[in-house]
């Protein structure tokens, strides 16, 4: 059982240590880059609407 705890208790510590190494990005640069992937995101679901669409008029006009 001790050795599950001392394994356990290393990878928590080395976590930490690992998280200290990390470098985080500033507000600002968080900011732009979510505003980016909305934006990004909206136009690629306004790009498939817009292809769905045109293809769901075309198959109606085949059909009919």
């Amino acid at each position: 059982m001790t050795f599950t705890n001392n394994r356990i208790i290393r990878y928590f510590l080395e976590a930490k240590e690992e998280m200290k190494k990390v470098i985080w990005p500033s507000r600002k640069e968080t900011t732009s880059h979510t505003l980016l992937v909305i934006g990004i995101s909206l136009g690629v679901a306004a790009f498939l609407g817009a292809i769905d669409y045109a293809l769901n008029i075309g198959l109606e006009k085949i059909i009919k």
